[in-house]
Formats: C-alpha cells, sequence, structure tokens
C-alpha cells in the first residue's frame, strides 16, 4: 500500500508517457484520488489549490490511460506510466508541463505549443 501518513495525506503522482518515458506532469494525491485512478483507469488526483478530487482530462478530454503504476522504495510517491489522450498534456498548451529549461539563469520554453489552451479550456 502506498504511505499517505506524510505531506498531509497526499503522495507526489509523476506521470510519464508509457512510450517515450518522458515526464509529463507531477500532482497530488489523496486516497480518494488513488482509489478513483484504480476504479477508472485514468489518472485522478487532488487539487490541492481547489481543494477537490479532479481527473485529468474531465474539461479538455486530454485523459491520462493507466498503463502501468510503480512506487519508489518507500511506497510514499506514484509513477502512472500513461497513454495521453490529446494533443498535450499541459494546461498551457504543451505536451508536457515541462516545457521551460534553465539557460543562462533564466526560464526558456524549449518546445512549441502543440494546441491552443483556448480552444480547449472553456469553463
Amino acid at each position: 500500500m502506498l504511505d499517505f501518513t506524510k505531506l498531509d495525506g497526499l503522495v507526489p503522482a509523476i506521470v510519464t508517457d508509457n512510450v517515450t518515458g518522458r515526464v509529463l506532469m507531477l500532482g497530488f494525491m489523496n486516497e480518494e484520488a488513488w482509489a478513483a485512478s484504480l476504479a477508472t483507469g485514468d489518472v485522478t488526483f487532488w487539487s490541492r489549490s481547489r481543494a477537490k478530487l479532479w481527473t485529468k482530462g474531465e474539461t479538455s478530454g486530454h485523459k491520462l490511460r493507466i498503463r502501468e503504476i510503480r512506487t519508489d522504495c518507500d511506497q510514499d510517491a506514484v509513477e502512472f506510466r500513461v497513454d495521453p489522450v490529446g494533443p498535450g498534456v499541459c494546461h498551457e498548451g504543451y505536451w508536457s508541463c515541462f516545457f521551460r529549461r534553465l539557460e543562462d539563469g533564466k526560464w526558456r520554453r524549449a518546445e512549441e505549443r502543440v494546441f491552443d489552451p483556448s480552444e480547449v479550456y472553456t469553463q
């Protein structure tokens, strides 16, 4: 079982592309989000800012279909290897939320947008 006793009942949830191994995003899960992810096969997180569950893709359709789940040696973090559904994962329109890289002390965009978020996120 995962150890939800740390971080106020949350565990970090790393999401990677099942084919490429690229890190797509990082979120947090409580036990309810964990159970929902297992039940549906789509990654569900606990939104710390909204204090509620949210399933990736519930407004955009860009879901994260679970293919494999791994945990770290302490069982207090989880990795989801997923098949992403949609043109990208990031709510800013990029394939990955990790689209910036540090260059000369400044964060710079390292890739181009793959979709227009204003056409996807209408709520």
